[in-house]
């Protein structure tokens, strides 16, 4: 999943000073998986910024500001950030405001951003990696869509992610008792967890052959990365 943490909020004010009206829009997926933008952190940060956040917003033209210069916050939390249709129920919401504080990763941000062109929509997440839950509170990454899977032959264990120099013929040389010499108390050794994933499947003279280079291709050098199904595009 998508992991994510939430920006501090000095950050947040900034990006909202001048505006009067705010629409806070969580997203029910991968970030509220890991506990940044879910509906009780959607809650947790309207509240922040309509009681503590201190933002005083510029008066309407010809407007003295008696007060009605507060912040104003809406708070709603759909599906998905990263696909159009779940955006529909809340158009109308979104329209009625003058500002999107979007808590979902950077792709819901962008799709927003499109969507609501007229409409500034600001960032209130910093988007980190796609990883897993290790345990309670605590998320490791795990895959930095290459576009070129090698999980098949490394034994399920991706070198471009748990390695730390993100080798393809490891190791380097430079692990001792299994950790990794970037951070020996906190980084597994990305090649000792392939050794011994390929050992327990006895398939260890997978590690005879030299890996090929990576096709950077498939990366994001070439820019924005697209995948299309033939068979279900319609027009």
């Amino acid at each position: 999943m998508i992991v994510a943490e939430q920006k501090q909020i000095d950050e947040i004010k900034g990006y909202l000073a001048g505006h009067r009206r705010v629409l806070v829009l969580g997203c029910g997926t991968c970030v509220t998986v890991c506990l940044a933008g879910g509906e009780r952190e959607v809650a947790t940060l309207a509240s922040v910024l309509r009681l503590g956040g201190g933002l005083a917003c510029v008066p309407a033209p010809g407007v003295r500001d008696s007060g009605e210069g507060k912040l104003e916050t809406l708070e709603n939390t759909i599906e998905r950030q990263c696909d159009a249709e779940f955006f529909d129920p809340i158009r109308r919401q979104a329209e009625s405001c003058d500002a999107i504080l979007s808590l979902a990763c950077g792709v819901g941000v962008q799709l927003a951003a499109r969507l609501f062109p007229n409409k500034p929509v600001y960032p209130a997440l910093n988007t980190k990696f796609m990883g897993t839950n290790e345990a309670g509170g605590k998320w490791q990454e795990n895959c930095l869509a290459c576009g070129d899977c090698k999980l098949g032959v490394f034994g399920g264990v991706c070198p471009v992610t748990r390695c730390s120099k993100s080798l393809s013929n490891g190791p380097c040389g430079g692990s001792e008792e299994g950790m990794c010499e970037v951070d020996p108390e906190r980084i597994e050794c990305g090649w000792q967890l392939i050794y011994d994933r390929l050992k327990a499947l006895g398939k260890l003279e997978t590690l005879l052959a030299a890996a090929p280079p990576r096709d950077w291709s498939k990366t994001h050098s070439g820019g924005p990365r697209r995948l299309s199904r033939e068979d279900v595009v319609q027009g």
